[in-house]
């Protein structure tokens, strides 16, 4: 009896703590990338709890169906062979349900990476994010403003962030907008995504990137094409403009508060893609003056 109560004091307390909970970022989702990415975690959520429950209600049958005390003393258990009907079903059912995930993966992954459904006629809004240790930086080229540790974005319109990072490997990620992507030193990652409605969300870096790690992260803020285009007016009018020199301080390691400057470090700091790319090491001509230095080498 009292193992029965203390069962049901422990159900209710959890009842009790789930009830208060918040809801989880990534299923709260306030653009289409973050709804494709919440509904392919809640298909797989379905499908493995549908496994889970027939798994354990067979069990349970089997269990309490042939168990030894029911059987009469003399009993023998049949010997029967392989079944082509069962084994199939044992077979079958696991690729199928593996085919399914699969499908709904790889689907949402192309959906994702894509500019959202309805907006490919619309010009995105380009934004580089590059990290440091432990901050972001936010460049607007079209704007030609730069901000520190937070986003401010125009609602129904895409946004392209390009990554990249001044150190180490990070992870740039809005639960409620996008899914997470690699921000590297030596070449540029997109991702894209559209807000749906004005609203304050978080940003972080979800890849563990040193002892300042827990804080790397920045606020996102999404405004209507009017108030964007006011606050730009607005950082026009009264911040700073960015210098090479206040760049390189930034790039120290530590936390910083949200600055905000005129111009961006692109402007004497480019972004690794192009002719800056890490990958690029040069053109042809470079290519082949460094062949003919080895030749020379050679011969001699």
């Amino acid at each position: 009896m009292k193992q029965k109560w203390a069962l049901l004091a422990f159900i209710f307390t959890m009842i009790t703590v789930l009830i208060g909970c918040e809801p989880l970022l990534v299923l709260d989702p306030k653009g289409p990338q973050a709804e494709t990415l919440s509904n392919t975690i809640w298909i797989s959520i379905f499908t493995m709890a549908v496994v889970v429950i027939v798994v354990l209600t067979l069990l349970i049958n089997m269990l309490v169906k042939y168990r030894a005390s029911k059987q009469p003393d003399d009993y023998e258990p049949p010997h029967i062979e392989a079944s082509p009907i069962v084994e199939s079903i044992i077979i079958g059912i696991p690729v199928l349900i593996v085919a399914f995930l699969s499908v709904v993966s790889v689907v949402s992954t192309y959906q994702v990476e894509d500019v959202p459904e309805g907006y490919e006629d619309q010009e995105p809004l380009v934004i580089y994010a590059s990290s440091s240790n432990w901050k972001w930086h936010f460049s607007y080229p079209e704007q030609d403003i730069e901000t520190v540790n937070y986003v401010f974005l125009p609602t129904d319109r895409p946004v392209e962030f390009r990554l990249y990072s001044h150190g180490p490997i990070t992870s740039f990620w809005i639960p409620q907008l996008a899914g997470q992507k690699y921000a590297m030193a030596d070449m540029i990652t997109k991702i894209n995504l559209v807000a749906d409605s004005p609203g304050e969300y978080m940003g972080r870096n979800s890849n563990f990137s040193g002892e300042g790690f827990a804080k790397h992260v920045f606020n996102v803020t999404a405004l209507s094409p009017d108030e964007f285009d006011t606050w730009v007016d607005e950082i026009h009018a009264t911040a700073e403009p960015i210098t090479e020199e206040k760049f390189d301080e930034l790039l120290e390691p530590g936390h910083l508060g949200q600055l905000t400057f005129t111009g961006t470090h692109l402007e004497f700091a480019p972004a690794p893609e192009g002719e800056h790319g890490g990958h690029n090491h040069g053109s042809d001509d470079s290519h082949s003056e460094d062949n003919e230095d080895t030749s020379e080498h050679t011969n001699h």
